[in-house]
């Protein structure tokens, strides 16, 4: 660097606020101890200033230094950069949530200059007339050419390209002029076409009722003028650039049935769009976006880019290097924050992440993996131009009061990264889609191989502009209109293939033998025209490496898929698929006179159908959990509706087509529209103008020639009710016991006043267990039991803070929470006197027998009829304080009015008083009050007679005796249950390792 330019960079120096440090004696002595050894001669003056620095003696001498030091960096070898000077009031950076389309077209102060780092001069390249944006700067590899985003001839957002090899040139317009469609955002490829993101797809943003208008990624050959859609996402992509292998980064929002304040994925693809993977933060909360990532020189894995809220300051935030090959999770791949060195970087779950952040930084450019070109704010309005380093050392090149100097580009040559050879296949329609081992991968984590059977395929119909809302296709339901496509059959080895759609967003099930979904994808995959989409496995690592054998689909031709029931790809709507069955197998019973009776659901009025139904469906709802779910988390079998129906509900059989409708609805997130055409307006505004341009763009755009608004199949008029074959009614015999139900003082009497024993399991947590006699009941089905031998059982359920004393990884996790605007992930269930939930009966298993180790006892689950028994304490009521209409705020922890609680509003939702039955749906005893919304610490409530707490309610417990097919029981029902699902005797089943969100277990000692 001249001695020119050091006296041209000390002109823009300024003073540096109290609360910010632009780096001190030691980080500065660091960066050129770094130089040195990094380039050896090229920095002739690194010792001499060493040296320097031992005797500086003030902060104002330290800043010439350091500036003169650091910008003699031999990675500064450019005179000129290009940059964006802003003024004016106008905004010129979208919300988080926006595409340029939300910003203002005019009122803009703002010009695209050179600076020059000789003497510090702005000199203008290009203002656009009648104060319009200007932005998004890309500069060619060759450094002759400007694209950058600005309104087109057609007053609408354009690409532009200016020749910068002419004084004062006009800049030509790069993309079509369409007056209602908007482009932007552009990215030059080492072929000479481009990328740009458009809002060609007629999308809106639903969170925003479809006000702001999505935009999506293009590409463009500019010879041909022909333009291609590459990216099929619900929302925004952003910031396309290409990464030193050729490929393409970028930044995808998306919030299928996930939290949307979080869910922005970079990602990276090759220029023709093949090949969309993550590239970092798929499923984490932090970062909530990643604006403006560059690659680091060289590298494909490290990137430097600006970490940002959803709501709350714009595209600004903190500035944080990454590295993926560290991880791909939250902070896992952070290298460091900067300023920050040395400082551990943790995730931080927070809707306006960076409001209190600062300084504020925005447009990094990276000339190193140390040293870094970025704007910077002091006062969250205006930015400099700095040279940041990884040691802490901030460098102020251009800073002009009330100014902004952005989007900074140094005016030099860069190499082109290698060619992609396009890989798509335009003229086909589908794609192939490979999974090598669907059991690979945390998705299906400890499900036995063997029990996925088909995947399910189907794809979503995003909300077009001036539509949509978390509940426009369903209450506690889906963002968008569910099109099942059909069904494809999972090999024995896990690997399965088949052809799909191309240029369409693809989704899939894993279903179990009952067709019944084992995981939910909550995203989607891509292919192009004639590409092999591939993956290892169900939501594995982009990290984990294929396994290289042969597999059975790989060894023959790819499945088509079998279409949904025989018939044409749809949209699922509720009046169409489940009000016939319905109408078929339950109207006779719940009609509309007989729910104004006694309150059973109404089925028969069409109106209040779906209301009625939902409620007994437990699913993920618009925003859930973003972090992997559980395997069979929301799995139909957890749903109130399933469990009764398998039961034998008022000796109601469905048929396998029933079944299949109910079931797909429930893994379909409980649907109620199946198109747009049908679904809720916003403010009375006709959306059909914008569904029919999304037809014609898509057939123009992606070749895509679908009409996702017809209906194929309507309801015209209900099936018959086929009343169900109630078989002939012999009367039970109950058997009798003399000796039964028990006083209170005999029962008492017959635990002979033993004394609780007590196992210690160490760091703290003991474990208390109570005498339960032998004896004989009538259990719930009238039979007489007998209890030949008395036993221990402990007194609680076993706690989350017992059960990590044998398996400290274990997290109970949270709960889902209802509704949007979620800030966190649900509701933490990791009370350490909790009990512990999401252990299979297998997992409890262990526990027994690492118990019996560690005890020298014998440790067992107690079987149903010791379980009954144990709750029951000599009496013969349904609950052991009563029966079902009993008052069980003191006793129980069961579905109750604290159920209210669940429906939530507003960022970061706090309940609603008062709710309407649509948000607060969940069935529920509205005339009790136990106090506690979801799991209660163990022992809370009043224990039966016996010294046992909890046998009602809290958590179901699973018990050692067998069910149906090799499932097993869990009794005692739950916080979600209302009183005769917690019944003494009432029981579920579930398989032995499936890890249930209610329940647990508590552990008997037998003598």
């Amino acid at each position: 660097m001249s001695v020119v330019l050091w006296f041209a960079c000390l002109s823009s120096l300024e003073a540096a606020p109290k609360s910010l440090s632009y780096g001190s004696k030691e980080s500065l002595r660091l960066a050129v101890e770094d130089l040195i050894q990094t380039y050896g001669d090229q920095y002739p003056k690194g010792p001499s200033y060493l040296r320097r620095l031992e005797t500086v003696s003030s902060e104002v001498e330290l800043a010439r230094l350091r500036k003169e030091a650091l910008m003699d960096n031999p990675l500064v070898d450019f005179d000129q950069m290009i940059v964006v000077e802003r003024s004016g009031s106008t905004r010129w950076l979208p919300e988080n949530y926006q595409s340029n389309a939300s910003l203002p077209k005019k009122g803009h102060q703002n010009r695209v200059a050179s600076l020059s780092l000789n003497d510090g001069e702005l000199k203008t390249i290009y203002q656009p007339e009648g104060g319009q944006f200007v932005g998004d700067l890309e500069l060619h590899f060759d450094a002759d050419r400007l694209m950058f985003s600005s309104i087109g001839e057609h007053h609408a957002w354009a690409v532009l390209e200016l020749d910068l090899g002419k004084e004062m040139s006009k800049p030509r317009q790069l993309t079509p002029a369409i007056s209602d469609i908007d482009c932007m955002d552009p990215c030059y490829l080492p072929d000479g076409r481009i990328i740009f993101a458009s809002t060609s797809s007629f999308q809106g943003v639903p969170c925003n009722n479809g006000d702001d208008y999505v935009a999506l990624l293009h590409l463009m050959d500019l010879e041909t003028s022909q333009v291609r859609q590459l990216c099929f996402d619900q929302d925004n992509s952003w910031h396309p650039t290409v990464l030193p292998n050729g490929k393409v980064l970028y930044l995808r929002w998306e919030y299928t049935d996930s939290a949307h304040y979080f869910s922005r994925i970079l990602m990276h693809m090759n220029p023709d769009g093949t090949n969309q993977k993550e590239f970092y933060g798929s499923n984490s909360y932090w970062p909530n976006s990643l604006f403006f990532a560059r690659p680091i020189p060289g590298s494909s894995n490290k990137f430097i880019s600006i970490v940002c809220g959803h709501h709350g300051i714009r595209r600004a935030g903190e500035l944080v290097l990454f590295d993926n090959n560290k991880g791909r999770f939250e902070a896992d791949g952070v290298i460091q924050r900067i300023p920050g060195r040395g400082k551990i970087v943790k995730p931080v779950y927070k809707d306006f992440l960076v409001n209190d952040s600062f300084p504020l930084f925005l447009h990094p450019y990276p000339l190193s993996e140390k040293h870094f070109l970025v704007s910077m704010s002091l006062d969250k309005k205006h930015y400099g131009l700095y040279l940041v380093d990884v040691y802490d050392n901030i460098v102020p090149i251009k800073v002009v009061p009330g100014k902004s100097i952005v989007e900074a580009i140094p005016l030099r040559k860069t190499p082109k990264p290698p060619l992609k050879p396009d890989l798509v296949r335009l003229e086909q329609k589908e794609a192939t889609f490979y999974i090598q081992d669907i059991y690979e991968g945390p998705g299906l984590r400890g499900v036995p191989r063997g029990s996925v059977k088909r995947l399910k395929v189907y794809t979503y119909e995003y909300a077009p502009r001036r539509q949509g809302s978390h509940q426009a296709i369903g209450i506690e339901g889906p963002w968008d209109v569910r099109t099942v496509l059909g069904t494809v059959p999972v090999h024995a080895d896990g690997s399965v293939m088949f052809k799909a759609p191309a240029n369409t967003p693809i989704a899939f099930l894993p279903l179990d033998k009952e067709g019944k979904a084992m995981q939910l994808m909550r995203s989607w995959t891509v292919g192009m025209p004639g590409e092999v989409v591939s993956c290892i496995g169900c939501h594995e690592s982009q990290n984990t490496a294929p396994k290289p054998k042969p597999t059975m689909a790989s060894s023959m031709q790819p499945l088509a898929i079998e279409p949904w029931l025989g018939e044409k790809p749809r949209g699922f709507s509720f009046k169409r698929e489940v009000q016939p069955v319905l109408d078929q197998f339950c109207v006779g019973c719940h009609t509309t006179e007989l729910a104004k009776k006694d309150g059973r659901p109404d089925f028969q009025d069409m109106q209040k159908s779906y209301y009625e139904l939902h409620p007994y469906v437990r699913r993920n709802g618009p925003e859930g959990d973003y972090h992997m779910l559980t395997p069979l988390e929301f799995h139909a079998d957890t749903s109130e509706l399933v469990q009764i129906l398998q039961q034998g509900h008022y000796h109601v059989k469905l048929d396998d087509k029933a079944w299949e409708k109910l079931i797909t609805w429930i893994d379909m997130n409980v649907p109620q529209h199946g198109t747009w055409t049908e679904a809720p307006k916003n403010k009375n505004y006709d959306a059909s103008g914008y569904l029919a341009r999304r037809e014609e763009t898509r057939r123009e755009y992606a070749n895509v020639d679908i009409q996702p608004e017809v209906v194929h199949s309507p309801y015209l008029k209900r099936k018959a009710f086929e009343a169900p074959d109630v078989p002939e009614t012999h009367e039970v015999e109950v058997e009798t016991l003399d000796a039964w139900p028990l006083a209170a003082e005999k029962a008492r009497a017959m635990q002979d006043d033993k004394p609780p024993v007590e196992l210690d399991l160490g760091n703290g947590q003991k474990m208390k267990f109570v005498y339960v006699p032998r004896g004989e009941y009538i259990n719930a089905t009238g039979k007489k039991v007998a209890i030949d031998k008395a036993f221990w059982m402990s007194e609680t359920e076993v706690t989350f803070a017992q059960y990590q004393r044998f398996n400290p990884k274990h997290l109970n996790g949270v709960y889902d929470m209802h509704w949007k605007d979620q800030c966190d992930r649900g509701y933490y269930m990791n009370d350490p006197a909790f009990p512990v939930i999401r252990a299979s009966w297998h997992d409890a298993q262990k526990f027994c027998a690492w118990l019996e180790q560690q005890s020298g006892k014998t440790i067992r689950l107690p079987d149903a009829a010791q379980w009954e028994w144990a709750c029951r304490a000599g009496s013969d009521s349904p609950m052991n304080y009563g029966d079902t209409t009993s008052d069980f705020g003191n006793h129980a922890n069961l579905a109750d009015v604290q159920l209210k609680k669940m429906a939530v509003y507003g960022i970061d939702p706090k309940p609603v008083r008062n709710p309407s039955p649509r948000m607060d749906f969940i069935p529920k005893r509205t005339d009790v009050d136990d106090g506690v919304l979801h799991l209660a610490k163990v022992g809370t409530y009043q224990a039966n007679l016996w010294g046992l707490f909890d046998m009602h309610g809290n958590v179901a417990e699973w018990v050692s005796t067998r069910g149906a097919d090799g499932k097993k029981q869990v009794l005692g029902g739950s916080w979600r249950d209302r009183p005769h699902r917690a019944a003494a005797g009432y029981a579920l089943e579930f398989p032995a390792w499936q890890k249930v969100y209610n329940v647990g277990f508590r552990v008997i000692i037998e003598e």
